[in-house]
Order: C-alpha cells, then sequence, then structure tokens
C-alpha cells in the first residue's frame, strides 16, 4: 500500500522543492502543500501538471486522488 511518505519521496526525487508535506492513510487518497521555486511565473494548473509529472504513471495506477496546494517560496514565507 502506498503511503504519504512514499508520494512525499516521489514528488521530492522529481522536482526541487523547498517543502513538502503529505497525509493520507487509506493508500490511495491524498492532500499535500508543496512548494518549490519552480512554481514562479506559472498559474496553479501549470503548477498541478508538475507536481502530476513527478509523480508520473503512479497518478493512472497507485493514487486515485491528490488534492494540493502549491507555493512559491515567497507565497510560503508570506502566508498567515
Amino acid at each position: 500500500m502506498l503511503t504519504a511518505n512514499n508520494v512525499k519521496t516521489y514528488i521530492e526525487s522529481s522536482l526541487p522543492c523547498e517543502h513538502v508535506e503529505v497525509e493520507g492513510d487509506d493508500g490511495h487518497h491524498f492532500h499535500a502543500i508543496i512548494v518549490s521555486t519552480q512554481f514562479q511565473g506559472k498559474n496553479m494548473v501549470q503548477q498541478h501538471q508538475l507536481v502530476y509529472k513527478s509523480l508520473g504513471d503512479r497518478m493512472k495506477q497507485e493514487i486515485h486522488a491528490l488534492s494540493m496546494k502549491t507555493l512559491t517560496p515567497e507565497q510560503w514565507m508570506n502566508k498567515s
């Protein structure tokens, strides 16, 4: 069964990140907060596409749902 830590590792191994949090305990549905400089200048759809790309075929086979909040480092530092 896929764990939240597995998903976190997959994201971090393919996408340069300053911060990643992943939650989920059923092995198929996860929620993530991802902070990366790669998101700068990109809209939310483009940011999410980068995350999906980092997970590759796992999004089709192992992960049934991933809700995420993507932020640049500046947005992360300024969040209240």
